[in-house]
């Protein structure tokens, strides 16, 4: 996460909240908050540690078939591995990755045939960019930099002797229902590159900006099928506050309007005819099919007020209020609709929403 793109924006999340659902005291260990049928038990700091092993700054979260939890953390201090796996109950289970420490970005898993295999964006590492592991994390394929005109070293304009490398720094991948991919290079130079199911890429589209079809910061992006007919990709353009709409090769549709539907957006996932959007400035959003709000899970003005506030509180666990959130970096949903959140704090933290029957 850019500490000078988070306050530069810092503005848009002045919006008043909608629909929070506080059934219990916010003193609560573990309130309920959502509404209607969506309803969750905040379970914070979720899942058992080993005893030689802290979070640092955790980042992106997903699920198996069996239900087993796979975390990133970026590693900014004792070198240890960026990805942690947890059964349903939170038991740690292993980890590993030890070599993608300081840049433990993006996770994604995908069934194809009979075995499971993990995508990773590893963000910061210099080399290996874009991971393909085993469930227990034996490299299958690594890449580095596309290899296209887009990221080419170019003529500097203020020195014709010097080049100037784009930089690439992919921040996650989604899948493609033909067996590819696609990467969102949300810390570089905001394009999104399509690959087919070889790995090898096939377009790349979007770039700097904030007209139809450019970007800031690409931090995530989905393949929303919740309309079978028409299935688009949703790209959280972060920087520019707003959520774009892509056909699948890449041309622009639409996109929200900037800072109106949501603040600082920074993963999607679906879930039936749910659109889940973990946003950092404090609050985990549900859309329907329409892409109509449900639901901002935690919002709360005066909250989200204090969580920007020079951005003090995501050091200082002992602020953190119960059914609040500090800033979500990504979220999950499970097989019982369930929801994970980990959050972008320098302590980390996971928190389990537990779906209300």
């Amino acid at each position: 996460m850019n500490r000078r793109e988070f306050i530069a924006t810092a503005a848009v999340a002045t919006s008043s909240p909608i629909l929070l659902g506080m059934t219990r005291k916010a003193e609560d260990i573990a309130p309920v908050i959502g509404t209607g049928e969506h309803k969750y038990q905040c379970i914070h700091n979720w899942g058992e540690l080993p005893n030689d092993y802290s979070w640092q700054t955790t980042h992106n979260v997903t699920t198996d078939s069996e239900g087993h939890v796979y975390i990133t953390h970026q590693g900014v201090g004792k070198k240890m591995d960026t990805v942690l796996v947890f059964d349903p109950k939170g038991k740690f289970v292993r980890s590993f990755g030890k070599e993608w420490h300081g840049g433990g970005h993006g996770i994604e898993i995908r069934k194809e045939g009979k075995e499971e295999f993990i995508y990773l964006s590893n963000t910061w590492t210099p080399d290996l960019k874009l991971v393909k592991t085993t469930l227990k994390g034996d490299v299958v394929w690594k890449q580095g930099r596309p290899e296209c005109k887009e990221y080419e070293a170019k003529e500097d304009p203020k020195d014709p002797k010097k080049k100037i490398v784009p930089p690439y720094n992919p921040t996650n991948i989604c899948f493609t229902s033909d067996g590819g991919f696609i990467v969102g290079d949300g810390y570089g130079s905001n394009y999104m590159q399509i690959f087919d199911k070889d790995a090898k890429l096939v377009k790349v589209f979007g770039g700097s900006g904030s007209g139809k079809g450019q970007l800031a910061t690409p931090h995530g992006q989905w393949i929303d099928d919740r309309n079978k007919e028409k299935a688009v990709l949703v790209v959280c353009d972060r920087a520019n506050a707003r959520l774009s709409r892509y056909t699948l090769d890449g041309v622009a549709i639409d996109a929200t309007e900037s800072g109106k539907v949501v603040l600082f957006p920074a993963h999607a996932k679906t879930r039936g005819d749910v659109l889940l959007v973990p946003d950092l400035h404090a609050r985990v959003s549900l859309f329907d099919k329409e892409n109509k709000p449900i639901v901002h899970l935690g919002d709360d003005e005066v909250w989200r007020k204090k969580v920007l506030d020079g951005f003090k509180i995501r050091s200082q666990p002992k602020e953190w209020l119960a059914g609040k959130f500090v800033h979500p970096h990504d979220a999950c949903f499970d097989k019982d609709g369930n929801i994970f959140v980990v959050e972008w704090v320098s302590t980390g933290r996971v928190t389990l929403l537990k779906k209300m029957v």
